[in-house]
């Protein structure tokens, strides 16, 4: 039988592909508390939920079959995202292949609702904040392999007006338990070791996490369709507010010191180059400066029409992500 759980599961059975990650775990129960029962689909065992877990890789057709039985429901999560992924092709296998499979296997099964997690790489780095309209222009394989995802499973949508397809792109997720770049910020900041490179004055949109998953949750009311929405969660700070904001956060007192941003790009390539030669991974590389320097702000006025109240504020995201991270920090 297949591992699925909820409140009676009154509402029919959700399946979270890539669901033992960061967003899926704090998704799942969520959806137990609306009355779903849940399958998670993942290549790798959830910690959290080991009993909702089904061992699922969106490559596989065969696993996917098996996965979707009896779903009402698809959201997936799954994506490869890592700016160190090796090869390159593997963007596409997971991405937009994977999107291929999926859009297949709920075809086959006659689920006529998905829910997409996207990213806000599809529009790269513009000058001024951007709305769901664009421009797209994404810069990595992620990105560009999330754009084209996008539109596998809008061809899937429109091949029948009864079918619901939401797209969500959110920005930079943090919160408790992830190591991506704002962790990286946050534990440099902690350690002391961190320097603020360049003038500070690009602005950064942000999310928490249990935003999104509660945002994730809400979307499922959503009718038939096709529904694009960005994920940010305001007021956004600018570099330089937000490292102090964080900096209050950890107890710390007076500013961080400055770094020019020419020396800070030129020792990202140099680590490149090195981690390249080593097979090792480091916390800087040129993109990760090049990410911190640019302005990444986007517009999310679509949230706000479908009624969702998220449950935290931006600054609460932060703190409650830094008193767990650092409590020996407070």
């Amino acid at each position: 039988m297949s591992p699925e759980s909820g409140a009676g599961g009154k509402k029919g059975l959700a399946l979270i592909l890539g669901g033992s990650g960061f967003v899926g775990t704090r998704l799942a129960p969520l959806l137990r508390e609306q009355g779903w029962a849940v399958r998670i689909g993942d290549v790798r065992r959830s910690e959290a939920f080991p009993d909702l877990w089904m061992e699922c890789d969106v490559t596989s057709p065969e696993s996917l079959r098996k996965a979707v039985t009896g779903a009402a429901v698809i959201i997936n999560l799954a994506a490869e995202h890592r700016d160190d992924v090796r090869p390159l092709s593997r963007y596409d296998e997971v991405n937009v292949e994977g999107a291929r499979k999926v859009c297949d296997a709920a075809r086959e099964a006659g689920i006529g609702k998905i829910i997409f997690t996207s990213s806000v790489a599809v529009y790269g780095f513009q000058p001024k904040p951007v709305d769901e309209a664009g421009p797209f222009d994404p810069f990595n394989a992620y990105g560009k392999t999330k754009l084209e995802a996008e539109g596998v499973y809008r061809a899937w949508a429109e091949k029948d007006a009864a079918r619901t397809l939401t797209m969500v792109r959110p920005t930079v997720v943090f919160g408790e338990g992830n190591r991506g770049n704002v962790y990286n910020l946050l534990h440099q900041i902690a350690s002391g070791k961190f320097l603020m490179v360049g003038a500070g004055k690009n602005v950064k949109s942000m999310a928490y996490v249990g935003n999104v998953a509660a945002f994730l949750a809400h979307v499922l009311s959503m009718g038939p369709g096709v529904h694009i929405l960005n994920y940010v969660d305001g007021p956004d700070m600018d570099a330089i507010t937000l490292v102090e904001h964080i900096r209050k956060c950890l107890g710390k007192k007076g500013s961080a010191p400055r770094f020019p941003k020419s020396l800070a790009m030129m020792g990202g390539h140099l680590l490149d180059v090195v981690a390249r030669m080593s097979g090792r991974t480091f916390p800087i590389s040129a993109i990760r400066v090049r990410k911190f320097c640019e302005s990444t702000q986007f517009r999310a006025e679509r949230v706000t029409g479908t009624g969702f109240v998220p449950p935290y504020t931006l600054a609460e995201g932060l703190a409650r992500t830094i008193a767990f991270e650092f409590p020996a920090k407070q």
